[in-house]
């Protein structure tokens, strides 16, 4: 008997009416530029794609703040890029320093160890950032040739604020180091050449406000040297960075690239050039400090100290009657507002990346996670908090004036 096809509907009959505000830990809104660059389909192959690849390229040198040329894009989420790093610069047997401040820097340590890695991992319990003195102990005792960290860590919402301090220590030590900036490229200040960092990733769907599926990697000139000198070729075809400058460096094969997702980018990253840095760096402090105290004027607790709290996530401490499914269920069904649950820590999250980071968007989603724990029992004060953002809001506007 021949399989038989049932009923299909139309996308438009499965989304919703109301679409979802996403303030989760991505994906975030997308510019409209963006979205009408990724329905564009061209030669991957033409002088118009080099053309394209040349302008991203000298944006990813702006936004990376780095000079070096091995810069190149990766057909697949923030992840893809990670594990491209690590195949790329760790070797079977190399002693890898993995700093674990949650789920996704633990990913981290889990790809060096795939690839062969001597792997340590110095573990930093929740709400702290890495102390630069274990390092320089580790690094000291365990000699480590590469360490991976994250910049930010989504998962539990801290943030390494000593990550300057730490390259500068495993540059001392002749230590490669590879930095996880998926959430945090363009939301906060990462100058990759000043602080001596030899590979950065990033994903399009967070700070860059590009679409799912497409990340980037840039490597120094050191890290690249290492790459020309591996003992053996890496494992993995697609993810090797050498085959990789046929398609970013000579205009030539490596594979079908995805090239509705490189328009979107470059639009994406022309955008974030626009506004310039420092610009950016600003409104997305400004608006998750003014989102970060209208939530405790709410009643609620941040889960991270501010010493070691990340901007571009905020995470909220759950009271003990409720869980993330619940308050995560309610705002999206009750309110059409996204927000994330969490990888452990009994959390939820709201993502300050890209186009989070709008007036509007605070005031829609601080109403919502206020309304949804008042819905669920929770003794909160919406109409403090909505003035505490606004008084908030507005001093900073005065301030920048």
């Amino acid at each position: 008997m021949p399989v038989s096809l049932p009923p299909v509907k139309r996308l438009h009959d499965i989304l919703p009416e109301e679409p979802l505000l996403m303030m989760g830990a991505g994906p975030v809104p997308i510019p409209a530029p963006v979205a009408a660059a990724n329905g564009i389909v061209i030669n991957h192959l033409g002088d118009t794609m080099s053309r394209v690849l040349e302008q991203v390229k000298t944006m990813g040198r702006y936004i990376f703040q780095t000079e070096t040329p091995w810069l190149m894009g990766v057909a697949g989420p923030g992840s893809a890029a990670m594990e491209m790093a690590v195949i790329n610069l760790v070797s079977s047997g190399d002693r890898v320093l993995s700093v674990c401040n949650g789920f996704f820097s633990s990913r981290l340590s889990e790809m060096a160890h795939r690839v062969g890695g001597e792997v340590e991992r110095l573990t930093v319990a929740d709400g702290h950032s890495a102390d630069p003195e274990q390092i320089r102990a580790a690094m000291q005792r365990f000699k480590p040739r590469v360490i991976t960290l994250v910049q930010g860590e989504t998962s539990n919402t801290t943030c390494n604020v000593h990550l300057p301090e730490i390259a500068k220590i495993a540059r001392e030590h002749d230590c490669l180091v590879i930095v996880d900036a998926v959430c945090t490229l363009s939301t906060m200040p990462l100058p990759m050449d000043e602080w001596g960092i030899d590979a950065v990733i990033t994903g399009g769907q967070k700070g860059l406000s590009c679409i799912p599926g497409i990340s980037l990697v840039a490597f120094s000139e050191r890290a690249w040297e290492c790459i020309n000198n591996r003992p053996q070729p890496v494992a993995h075809w697609t993810l090797d960075a050498t085959l990789a400058t046929n398609f970013w460096h000579k205009a030539s094969y490596h594979y079908t690239a995805p090239v509705s997702g490189l328009l979107a980018l470059h639009e994406a990253m022309r955008l974030v050039c626009d506004e310039t840095l420092e610009a950016r760096y600003q409104r997305h402090r400004q608006c998750s400090n003014a989102l970060q105290g209208a939530i405790e004027t709410l009643g609620l607790t941040l889960y991270v100290p501010e010493a070691a709290r990340l901007n571009s996530v905020v995470g909220i401490a759950l009271p003990e009657s409720l869980t993330s499914a619940q308050v995560c269920q309610h705002i999206s069904h009750h309110y059409r507002v996204e927000i994330a649950g969490s990888f452990g820590p009994p959390i939820v999250r709201i993502g300050q990346m890209g186009e989070q980071c709008r007036a509007h968007n605070l005031f829609r989603g601080l109403h919502a996670l206020g309304s949804t724990f008042k819905d669920l029992g929770v003794k909160v004060d919406v109409p403090a908090a909505m003035a505490e953002l606004e008084n908030q809001l507005q001093n900073q506007r005065q301030h920048s004036l």
